[in-house]
C-alpha cells in the first residue's frame, strides 16, 4: 500500500485511484474506496452511487470545479491533478472548492507533487498530498514549516498580514 501525507502525517493510502484504460473505459471495482475521474463520475454516476464504499472524484487542471457544486455531498474526497510541477491551475481549483463551494472534505493534490509545493498547497486548502514517486514523504514533512509567516490571505489564514498585525496592535499584543 502506498503512503501519502494527510494532515501533516505520513499515512497509508487506502484509496484506489482509477485511471482510464487505453480505450478510455474505467473498470469500477465492487468494493473499496475509489477516486474516479470527473468523466467517469458523469458517465457512471448511478453505478458509483450504488456502491457502499467511499467515493472520491479527481479533477484535471482544466476542469471547472463548479460542475461538482450540486454533487459535493456524494464525495468523501476530491483530488486535483497537477500534470506538471509548474502548472498552478490546481491551486485556484482548491481555493474555489474551499471558499466558493465550502468543501470541507478531504482535498488531495495528486500528480507531479514535490516537497517544495506543500507549504503553498496547504495555504490553498489541500490537506492531503500524493507525492511524486521520487519524493520522500517523511523528509517532505518539514516543508510545512519552511516559512513562519505569509503576507497574503489564504484558505488557511483568511486575513492578510497587515490586518492581523493591526488587530494585535489594537489589542496591545505587539
Amino acid at each position: 500500500m502506498e503512503t501519502i501525507i494527510r494532515q501533516r502525517q505520513v499515512v497509508a493510502d487506502n484509496w484506489q485511484l482509477l485511471k482510464p484504460a487505453a480505450d478510455g473505459s474505467i473498470a469500477i471495482p465492487a468494493a473499496g474506496d475509489v477516486i474516479v475521474p470527473l468523466r467517469a463520475w458523469r458517465e457512471q454516476r448511478a453505478t458509483l452511487l450504488a456502491r457502499t464504499a467511499r467515493l472520491g472524484v479527481w479533477l484535471e487542471n482544466t476542469d471547472d470545479p463548479a460542475v461538482l457544486a450540486d454533487d459535493l455531498q456524494h464525495f468523501a474526497l476530491i483530488a486535483v491533478n497537477f500534470p506538471q510541477f509548474a502548472d498552478g491551475r490546481g491551486y485556484s481549483t482548491a481555493r474555489l472548492l474551499r471558499e466558493r463551494f465550502n468543501w470541507r472534505g478531504e482535498l488531495r493534490a495528486i500528480g507531479d507533487i514535490l516537497r517544495d509545493q506543500l507549504f503553498y498547497l496547504f495555504r490553498c486548502g489541500f490537506d492531503s498530498y500524493a507525492l511524486r514517486a521520487d519524493q520522500d514523504a517523511n523528509a517532505a514533512l518539514t516543508a510545512f514549516d519552511d516559512f513562519s509567516e505569509a503576507y497574503q490571505s489564504s484558505v488557511e489564514r483568511p486575513q492578510p498580514l497587515f490586518r492581523r498585525r493591526k488587530k494585535s496592535v489594537l489589542a496591545g499584543v505587539e
